[in-house]
């Protein structure tokens, strides 16, 4: 088996309504279909809810289930709230910070532009409390080589040590960034 792409990504919100407004003035996406139903089809448990799914590009689809009768959302406190994210990617430097202005201008704070060296990046949170992160490549040719050179050395050395491997340093001290 070979997986196609993601068919969609799911989470909770607050309020389906709300939160459709909120992606499609934002961040342009369209509105791509509602579900509703009193019964869970995969459990058969009786449990009302709004099921919205989101055109997030490219065939990408991002959802969101209300859910009336369950306890208020909250999130995993044993978790950094930086940890968990939604990355979407845009396609042009100038694009991200036109949408950075736009947000700001609506009143959401904004972080960023972040430069990770392979991509730069915005991170701002959405009326549920998800945080979202806007971000477009960077990186040269040269860059993914060596990165995907080293990929399996690092995830081997963290998993003996649990100390970050320093293979990819010139990514975070800016010396020695592949060129060729």
């Amino acid at each position: 088996m070979l997986i196609q792409k993601i068919h969609h990504v799911a989470y909770r919100c607050i309020n389906a309504k709300q939160t459709v407004e909120w992606y499609t003035q934002h961040l342009d996406m369209g509105f791509v279909l509602a579900i509703a139903e009193d019964e869970v089809p995969s459990t058969k448990a009786p449990d009302p809810y709004m099921h919205v799914f989101l055109d997030a590009g490219n065939g990408n689809v991002l959802a969101f289930f209300e859910l009336p009768n369950s306890p208020a959302m909250d999130r995993d406190h044993n978790t950094p709230s930086w940890t968990q994210h939604l990355a979407f990617e845009v396609g042009t430097l100038a694009e991200l910070e036109a949408q950075k202005a736009k947000l700001e201008a609506a009143g959401i704070e904004v972080i960023g532009v972040t430069d990770h060296t392979i991509f730069k990046s915005i991170y701002f949170f959405d009326p549920n409390g998800h945080r979202l992160e806007l971000a477009v490549n960077t990186a040269t040719s040269a860059m993914t080589k060596a990165l995907d050179d080293v990929k399996w050395d690092m995830l081997n050395e963290w998993d003996r040590t649990k100390k970050a491997p320093k293979h990819a340093a010139w990514m975070h001290n800016g010396k020695g960034i592949p060129t060729a």
